[in-house]
């Protein structure tokens, strides 16, 4: 993945607490991060998730993350998540994620989240709002790929 890749991009400044004895972040603060960088993609988008969550009693539950490392970020260091959705099924959407240095074209890591809206009621996959779906496929250029 490329920075060209993305459109919508979450800084961030690492702090002492995300580091490890090596001064390097710590493996599981980047699932953090993409976390952070999903809430602030749906926020842009614009996307009510909290209304949607009142209104449907649905919910997105993580059924798959990923992280895969290239390169350290240190204590300190100004980055960049770049983040987009890649695919949208009929209840899936695959976030994919690119660390990148600040103004750094090569990406340090690189990672994907898959939620799955569910029911919370039956605990079973329900259909993506049509709203959410709507904008992230004009936002992504996806209209090919919905299943």
């Amino acid at each position: 993945m490329q920075r060209s890749d993305f459109h919508h991009f979450t800084p961030f400044r690492i702090r002492y607490y995300e580091t490890d004895a090596q001064g390097i972040v710590f493996n599981a603060n980047y699932l953090a991060f993409f976390d952070v960088a999903i809430t602030e993609y749906l926020r842009d988008l614009p996307f009510d998730w909290e209304g949607q969550k009142a209104k449907s009693n649905t919910e997105f539950h993580v059924v798959r993350a990923l992280v895969e490392y290239a390169a350290p970020v240190r204590y300190d260091e100004e980055i960049e998540i770049g983040t987009k959705v890649e695919k949208l099924g009929r209840s899936s959407a695959t976030y994919k994620f690119a660390v990148f240095g600040k103004g750094e074209t090569e990406p340090r890591s690189t990672g994907e989240i898959v939620w799955v809206n569910t029911d919370q009621a039956t605990h079973k996959s329900a259909p993506l709002p049509e709203d959410f779906r709507s904008r992230i496929a004009k936002l992504e250029n996806l209209a090919a790929t919905i299943a």
